[in-house]
This record gives structure tokens, C-alpha cells and sequence, in this order.
């Protein structure tokens, strides 16, 4: 399906050295903010208190993380899980104080304001769990990327492969800036917005090499730039639909879903946009500069009797 069809191939290429200007300065700030401003890790990576409490009714959780911030936890967890009535609430370490001390502190709070609140968990996640956690998040990673690689280059080249890799890097490395530089806090649920951008991009990506593997089939007098640009320029309807309409979802979610989804779809919404630019016109451009060609994608078919084969005309 398809809105509109662009007849005339717009030069993407010819501004192919401005698109990767900005996206070297976008990544190089966003690095500038990783060193020195760091991730706002949650209680999942640093250890901190989990509870478990429960009502007697649906519980109110703006009310609910209102009274645990009035406590001295101003960015504190609170978020359902099973049933409307049951509540998960995450304490991040505090110097001096012992789990027990904040799980009790809590609770009276809460039953300050609903005596009928019940204690089902209480549960302390220690700095060992957390260095785990960040070790399997890395190698989940690093797994994706390498994944990724050997796929494209078995079923392109491998120079498609390291573009959209280094496209894809440059995605999760602003997306990681942007938490770095706001403080937002980086969770679980966040490395998963990551993880699934890097297949998100990947996927756009894999649209437009295929789209220039055919131009290079049907066009053969085209040149490698004006072949990019007619693969990009060919797939603008599908990119907008595509685009637009996953967006439409992950807003919905920014702004609807409550806080317990807010980091999440905020990092899909960051992701999805530069992935976006960079799948489009970032790998693009990086895979004509490693010097992609036409024979790296056809491979010529010899024809019996072909003086360059020495097997042409040998029989059996």
C-alpha cells in the first residue's frame, strides 16, 4: 500500500557527508554525556528494597508514589503487578539505613493513609544481583549485534553489514546519551526498549539494501549514488506508513501507559526516530563509502562458449 509515489529520485547522496556530520556530533555528545555524566541506574542494577503490598481495593498509585516520595525517594518505583489491588514497590539503597528500616518506614506511611494495606514481600536485591544483571545486559548486546552482522553479510555483503551495524550502534549510543544527560533512570525495562530498537532499525535497514540490490539488477547504467537514491527515495511511502504508525502506538503508551511505562516507551520513541534517519540515510551512506558495488551484490552468470571461462565448452 502506498499514500504517494515519488517519481523523481531525490539525491539523498549528494548530502550524504552533511547526514554523517551530524550524526558523528549527536554521537560523540552522546558519549561526552555517558563519561561524564553516567546512567541513573535503577534498583534492579545498583540493589535497593523490593515490597510487595496489598489492598483491600483497586490501589491509587499516583497516591501511592506520592506518599513513598514524601519519604526521601523522589524517583521511586510503584507500579502494579498480578491484580489492581496488589502493588510493587521499589526503594533504592540508602546510606544507614537497612532494608527492614525502609520497608518499615514505608509501610507505616501507607497505612497512614489506608490502615487496610497489607505487607506481602519484602525483599532486598543486593549490588551482586545488579552487577550480573549489567553483565547479561551487555552480552545480550553484544549477542544482537554480532547476530546481526552475520546475518546481513550472509544475506547481502558484508559491507552492508558493518553499515548498519555502526547505523544501528549509533542509535543505542544517543538513546543511552539522552538517559545520561536528562538523569532519567535506566531499568530493565529500558535495556529491553534498546534491544528491541536495535532489531527495529535493522529491519529498516534490511528494506533499503534489498531495495538496492534490485535497483542494481534493473538499472544497470545507474551509478552506485543514484541507485541509493532511488532505493530510499522508491521506499518513502512504506517508511513514512510504517513509521507513523508504530510511532502512533509507542506515543500512546508515552502518554497514557503511567509511569511504569513511561522510560520504556520514551526510549522507543527516541530509538525510533533516529532510527528512522539513521537506517535511511546513515548505513546507506556508510555502505557507498566502504565502496559497494554492483558485482558485490550480482554475481555475472557465464554463458557456455565464454572465451574468459576455461571450463566453457568442456564436456563431460
Amino acid at each position: 500500500m502506498e499514500f504517494f509515489r515519488i517519481k523523481k529520485d531525490i539525491p539523498f547522496m549528494k548530502h550524504a557527508l552533511i547526514f554523517n556530520a551530524i550524526s558523528f556530533i549527536t554521537f560523540a555528545l552522546a558519549v561526552f554525556f555517558l563519561f561524564t555524566r553516567g546512567l541513573h541506574l535503577s534498583v534492579e542494577f545498583t540493589g535497593g528494597t523490593v515490597m510487595e503490598v496489598a489492598y483491600s481495593q483497586p490501589a491509587e498509585l499516583p497516591k501511592i508514589r506520592e506518599t513513598v516520595s514524601s519519604l526521601g525517594y523522589p524517583e521511586v518505583q510503584v507500579q502494579n503487578f498480578g491484580t489492581a489491588r496488589d502493588v510493587m514497590i521499589r526503594l533504592p539503597v540508602q546510606k544507614g539505613v537497612t532494608s527492614a528500616q525502609q520497608s518499615e518506614q514505608v509501610l507505616s506511611a501507607l497505612k497512614a493513609a489506608d490502615p487496610q494495606v497489607t505487607l506481602r514481600r519484602t525483599e532486598f536485591v543486593g549490588p551482586q544481583v545488579g552487577e550480573e544483571l549489567v553483565h547479561g545486559g551487555l552480552m545480550a548486546l553484544a549477542m544482537v549485534v554480532v547476530g546481526i552482522v552475520i546475518y546481513l553479510a550472509f544475506r547481502f555483503e558484508w559491507k552492508f553489514g558493518i553499515a548498519a551495524i555502526i547505523a544501528n550502534l549509533h542509535d543505542v549510543v544517543i538513546i543511552l546519551g539522552f538517559f545520561a544527560f536528562f538523569q532519567w533512570e535506566f531499568s530493565l525495562a529500558v535495556l529491553a526498549a534498546v534491544l528491541a530498537v536495535l532489531g527495529y532499525s535493522v529491519n529498516e535497514s534490511v528494506v533499503i539494501f534489498d531495495r538496492i540490490r534490485e535497483a542494481f539488477r534493473k538499472y544497470r547504467k545507474m551509478t552506485t549514488h543514484e541507485v541509493i537514491d532511488h532505493a530510499i527515495t522508491s521506499t518513502m511511502s512504506r517508511t513514512i506508513i510504517t513509521h507513523a504508525s508504530t510511532e502512533a502506538m509507542v506515543l500512546s503508551m508515552l502518554f497514557f501507559g503511567g509511569p511504569s511505562l513511561h522510560y520504556f516507551a520514551l526510549a522507543l520513541t527516541i530509538g525510533i526516530v533516529f532510527g528512522i534517519y539513521s537506517s535511511v540515510f546513515v548505513a546507506a551512506a556508510i555502505a557507498m563509502w566502504l565502496g559497494v558495488k554492483r558485482e558485490d551484490l550480482i554475481k555475472p552468470v557465464r554463458k557456455d562458449g565464454d572465451p574468459n571461462d576455461p571450463h566453457a565448452g568442456a564436456t563431460v
